[in-house]
């Protein structure tokens, strides 16, 4: 899917400083810097992105 069509969206910890990450989840979650949409994104699989989230909430 293209980027302009994913779900985009940004932490609710996001401050208005602009330094953010923008994440679109799905069966492949897909991170990216909001300063530079344009430029490369991580990909992983979202059993990993899942993992990934309960490892920083313990």
């Amino acid at each position: 899917m293209p980027n302009e069509q994913r779900p985009w969206h940004k932490s609710s910890y996001s401050s208005g400083s602009g330094s953010c990450v923008e994440v679109a989840e799905g069966p492949t979650t897909h991170l990216r810097d909001t300063q530079h949409r344009a430029q490369a994104e991580l990909n992983l699989p979202a059993h990993e992105w899942s993992a990934f989230l309960t490892t920083l909430t313990r």
